[in-house]
């Protein structure tokens, strides 16, 4: 169930990004309180984080000022699904899609290139383990089960890459996986999965780069 603060959250954030709060322009805590209908500290919270996030300023006697997409965290995983759901969803999943089409392949070939070694054989067997979960879900064409699987499989082959900036990817990647789980899995989005998760384990990294390539491709 959503509370009441992260409705507040979802609903300001995705003003701002929609532009339905135009960058520039200057809110006050009495204009948000009646535009979301709640509490003046849910409010107030709400606008720390939305701070934090580069979305808004906040200054003493200014006010709330909006600010453009330039000052935004745009790899917070709440920008992602704000930007994926606004006006310009199209580019920004074109963004992403360029984003990981760069980065993805390279970890998977570092992934391949470290699960050999002895401290990697936990994740190992949890990666074969999550191939397994991602196609017994496809196979009942059960959606939520498939997406749950494909995010934790992403999520272990960019761990296993060794790289902190590859991991740091994760949320990203894990949001437009979430965005896109109305897509129904087919057999070769399993293929590649599973072809992807052997391709790490037995330490192929060209086999792996490519599988990658190839599912970012199709996403």
């Amino acid at each position: 169930m959503t509370s009441a603060f992260d409705r507040v959250l979802d609903q300001i954030g995705a003003a701002v990004v929609s532009g339905a709060f135009a960058a520039g322009s200057r809110r006050s805590t009495d204009d948000l309180v009646v535009r979301t209908g709640a509490s003046r500290s849910i409010v107030r919270e709400a606008v720390r984080v939305l701070v934090a996030l580069g979305l808004l300023s906040a200054r003493p006697r200014v006010g709330v000022t909006v600010l453009g997409v330039r000052d935004w965290d745009v790899l917070d995983p709440r920008v992602v699904r704000w930007r994926l759901q606004g006006p310009d969803g199209e580019q920004v999943a074109a963004e992403l899609r360029a984003l990981r089409a760069a980065v993805e392949p390279a970890a998977a070939a570092a992934a391949a290139l470290r699960a050999r070694l002895d401290e990697c054989a936990d994740r190992r067997e949890a990666l074969r383990t999550t191939a397994d979960e991602l196609a017994a879900a496809a196979a009942r064409d059960h959606r939520p089960d498939f997406v749950a699987a494909d995010v934790r499989l992403h999520q272990l082959v960019l761990d296993l890459s060794g790289n902190a900036l590859y991991r740091r990817l994760h949320r990203v990647v894990g949001q437009v996986l979430l965005e896109r789980g109305s897509i129904r899995p087919d057999r070769h989005d399993v293929g590649l999965h599973r072809a992807l998760a052997q391709a790490v384990v037995d330490g192929r990294a060209d086999d792996a780069a490519e599988a990658m390539r190839a599912i970012v491709d199709r996403t």
